[in-house]
């Protein structure tokens, strides 16, 4: 996995937001249960709701880059936060 600590702001400005607003909704009105979310949930007691908003954006941002790549659907079981 290639990290290197943020969401760049290199790119669509339009797109960041898009992706900061789905991680906003993830992490404080969605109640399904996946892998992601749990991950999310114990990033936001750890660092923060702000840094875990953009950790997010980013996950989602590699997530739908890999689904692009792949041709395959998303799987909530299966996520991409090792």
């Amino acid at each position: 996995m290639d990290y290197d600590g943020h969401l760049s702001r290199r790119g669509d400005a339009h797109l960041r937001g898009l992706l900061d607003d789905a991680a906003t909704v993830i992490l404080t009105r969605t109640q399904a249960d996946s892998d992601l979310r749990q991950w999310e949930l114990k990033l936001r007691e750890r660092i923060g709701f702000k840094r875990a908003v953009v950790a997010v954006a980013r996950t989602l941002a590699v997530i739908m880059h890999a689904m692009l790549k792949s041709g395959e659907p998303f799987n909530r079981a299966v996520s991409a936060t090792a």
